[in-house]
């Protein structure tokens, strides 16, 4: 038997393109490459809002409400991709009933608990209640019961009280920038702890992960200010505008540093799985990876972010050029989640064969399904700004 199992194990060594049978099925699809993007928009968003009322970056004014409100919507949606790849969504309540701290996943159900109804409701409520006092004053009808309940009771909009909510959501917003960094980064844990596959174990994964996100979200309410503009007929705020762009470059320098050197660091190390990695990357993720993410997703954005915030043009050709480098980039940092987590089932455990993944238009797991979770947020994002506008003084309609 010994000697039938060392001639199996020989012939097995020479054999190229060899994959189990078992593994021919990815076990993660597209759901779970827009679980991790989703959750990097919601803590990018956050963490831009948070420039401007912990740091003071007075330039960034216009955009801090929308901020809140965009985390707002991509968190209301961020767990229906995991939901809907359980097949038994309410095995989920499992989590919060029987709590297992030992696993990262489970602990997510605290976490997103934590973020939603503690940090990003709390800001939320803070900075418009001045806000929904005056509007349960003002409205009538259906709209001035809604506000009457929003305000949870407290109507005093003294100076006193508006100060004192400004210092609680101050407080939010700092108890909130690592609970930002908590609820993202520990989707780069899960990838980076998995030693067993050495496309995903990396101590950098996490830290990739949390810059990524903040490139995304910046990018995508770049995106939201310049489109909500246009569409109502409001004057862009260069200054703000021209520092998002600056800390979208400056992010996604940053970013793309730390890929480069997870990059380098695992040629240096050239472990036995250097050479199948090397055949995914020429062969099943040369599109995706290369071509989409490397240069369409940061290189060509790069140099367009530069260009747009540094050199001289009319604003006009500036805001174009802005909002073409944030699709790019939002195309990009998709590419790069596509990456991570199909990249990292599509070679064998034998380290010898790659299989491929065929993306399904309909059922559950399929092309449909996943968009639908993408063009969710923004209409949710539609809907909450009909009842608490995203710009400073505005009021909604019928009040």
């Amino acid at each position: 038997m010994m000697d039938l199992l060392a001639t199996a194990g020989e012939t097995l060594s020479g054999v190229t393109g060899y994959i189990y049978p078992n593994e021919y099925e990815l076990h993660w699809s597209i759901l779970i490459v827009v679980y991790p993007y989703l959750t990097g928009l919601v803590a990018g968003a956050f963490i831009l809002a948070s420039l401007e009322r912990v740091f003071k970056v007075k330039a960034l004014q216009p955009v801090y409400r929308l901020s809140l409100l965009g985390a707002l919507a991509f968190l209301i949606v961020a767990p229906l991709p995991l939901l809907a790849h359980l097949g038994r969504p309410e095995r989920a309540l499992e989590m919060f009933l029987t709590p297992h701290t030992s696993s990262a996943m489970a602990m997510f159900g605290f976490v997103y608990a934590w973020y939603l109804m503690v940090v990003l409701l709390l800001e939320i409520w803070f900075d418009y209640r001045h806000d929904f006092v005056v509007w349960s004053n003002s409205s009538r009808g259906w709209r001035k019961i809604v506000y009457k309940i929003l305000t949870l009771g407290a109507t005093d909009i003294s100076p006193k009280a508006l100060a004192w909510d400004e210092k609680i959501g101050r407080v939010i917003t700092i108890i909130g920038i690592p609970s930002a960094f908590l609820l993202h980064g520990y989707v780069g844990f899960i990838f980076g702890s998995v030693k067993a596959n050495p496309w995903w174990s990396s101590v950098l994964m996490p830290i990739v992960f949390l810059f990524s996100a903040i490139v995304s979200g910046i990018a995508i309410i770049l995106l939201l200010y310049l489109l909500m503009s246009l569409l109502r007929g409001r004057q862009i705020d260069m200054s703000c505008l021209n520092k998002l762009g600056e800390f979208l470059l400056y992010a996604m320098i940053v970013d793309f540093s730390l890929e480069l050197l997870d990059f380098v660091h695992r040629l240096y190390e050239s472990e036995e799985s250097i050479n199948i990695l090397s055949q995914m990357i020429s062969s099943r993720l040369f599109i995706s990876l290369i071509v989409t993410q490397i240069i369409i997703g940061s290189a060509v954005p790069l140099v367009g972010l530069a260009v747009a915030r540094f050199a001289r043009m009319q604003d006009e050709m500036r805001r174009l050029l802005y909002f073409i480098c944030a699709v790019l980039v939002q195309i990009g940092i998709f590419s790069t989640r596509w990456n991570v987590v199909i990249g990292g089932q599509l070679f064998s455990k034998s380290l010898r064969g790659l299989t491929i993944y065929k993306l399904e238009l309909f059922g559950i797991e399929g092309l449909l399904v996943a968009s639908t979770m993408l063009i969710m947020p923004f209409v949710i994002l539609y809907v909450l700004s009909r009842v608490m506008p995203v710009w400073m003084g505005a009021k909604p309609r019928g009040v």
